[in-house]
């Protein structure tokens, strides 16, 4: 079986486009036929199952200048599918490569599978708040994947999303979780490793460390956590040294400066874009991970913090909460709070700061909860799914 996967996000740094490589490395290393075609002014990997061909047009997308908003080469695209000849054809994004694909897909009477990784609709109605245009975009989204064969969610939560969109419940699958648990691990903290916070400056070894990583944007629910971190840092001159926590961010987006200015004088550090060893060593380096976001599907950043150790604070809306170990008890690997309340944000941080003893059971109890959800597993999933499509497909 040959699978043709288009996406429109390969080389920006989000959830999504680390999820497509690793799909692509899986399948190089099981022998597997997956190509990923994409159109991008950005550098893609080098790897012999990834094409990315030069966009007809690119510019920044609008509020969010780390993007781009690329038009492909419809004639070349379309050659280069033909040329590959695959058997089911994967939509990663409702871009306009994403489109191209569908429409390849639909031309030559192939199966059509599809993985609804961002809720669309919901990013609109963060940034714009305007119920025209998240109308617009639900009627959208719901016309695109209404041909789909198979449409992969991520959380139980969006698939019932999807189905509220029109698309039939036998139609949606919801992907088994995983992430790279050897990269994101806890061997990577100290002694195993020097400790990594010589490299920042500002920043104490000892005192604890709050750590988001993601996009620094508004439709991650940021403000809450401004809001939150105010009222922790209010009360910081009371704390002991050792019990004042910094908040570290990684990452970059268009709410970095007013975010910045926000919190600024306020133990907060902004430490840009993170990669390979070095972002491993960070999170387990840590000592918790806030991530308020209410738009995710399924927080692939909240796993990587579990597995390195972790305890997480996730909000009560989205898919993150559900990789994640809440009921009180042995295996519990963080907290599930209020999504628009921030001083119950704040006790939680003030509490895991005070108290190494109960990060040290959360996080080790995250540890063993993520490690047996491992990329391998999940692509083991999508292949078998696509292998499924693509029988029916032949014996109808």
């Amino acid at each position: 079986m040959r699978i043709c996967l288009f996406t429109d996000t390969l080389a920006d740094v989000n959830g999504v486009s680390r999820f497509i490589r690793a799909v692509a490395e899986q399948s190089l290393r099981f022998g597997h036929s997956l190509h990923v075609i994409t159109s991008s002014r950005m550098e893609c990997p080098a790897q012999p199952n990834i094409h990315n061909l030069r966009p007809r047009y690119a510019r920044a997308m609008p509020g969010y200048p780390q993007l781009d908003l690329a038009i492909p080469p419809k004639g070349a695209m379309n050659r280069l599918a033909e040329s590959l000849a695959p058997d089911v054809v994967h939509i990663s994004t409702p871009g306009p490569v994403g489109t191209l694909g569908r429409r390849f897909a639909r031309r030559r009477g192939l199966p059509l599978l599809g993985t609804y990784h961002t809720d669309f609709p919901a990013y609109i109605d963060h940034l714009f708040a305007d119920r025209t245009l998240t109308w617009i975009c639900d009627q959208s989204m719901r016309r695109f994947y209404r041909p789909f064969t198979r449409i992969f969610t991520r959380s139980a939560e969006y698939g019932e999303a999807l189905v509220r969109m029109g698309i039939p419940r036998a139609h949606i699958v919801r992907l088994l979780p995983g992430i790279d648990t050897d990269t994101f691990h806890t061997r990577f903290r100290p002694p195993s490793y020097p400790s990594i916070w010589d490299a920042f400056p500002g920043i104490p070894p000892g005192a604890p460390k709050a750590l988001y990583v993601g996009r620094v944007s508004v439709e991650k629910n940021l403000p809450l956590l401004v809001q939150a971190w105010k009222l922790v840092y209010a009360d910081a001159a009371t704390m002991p040294e050792s019990e004042r926590p910094h908040l570290l961010v990684i990452g970059d987006g268009p709410y970095k400066s007013p975010m910045n200015a926000e919190l600024a004088g306020m133990n907060t550090h902004f430490l840009g874009f993170r990669h390979g060893v070095e972002l491993s060593r960070l999170y387990a380096s840590s000592d918790f991970f806030l991530f308020p976001s209410t738009t995710d599907t399924l927080g692939q950043v909240v796993m990587e913090a579990q597995s390195a150790g972790l305890p997480v604070l996730v909000t009560d809306q989205g898919g993150p909460k559900e990789v994640v170990n809440h009921a009180p008890g042995d295996e519990q690997s963080g907290y599930v709070l209020g999504a628009d309340n921030p001083r119950e944000w704040a006790e939680m941080i003030r509490r895991l700061s005070r108290d190494p003893a109960l990060r040290a059971r959360l996080g080790s109890a995250g540890h063993r909860k993520i490690q047996p959800m491992n990329i391998r597993h999940s692509f083991e999933h999508f292949w078998r799914v696509h292998e499924e499509a693509a029988a029916e497909a032949a014996g109808a």
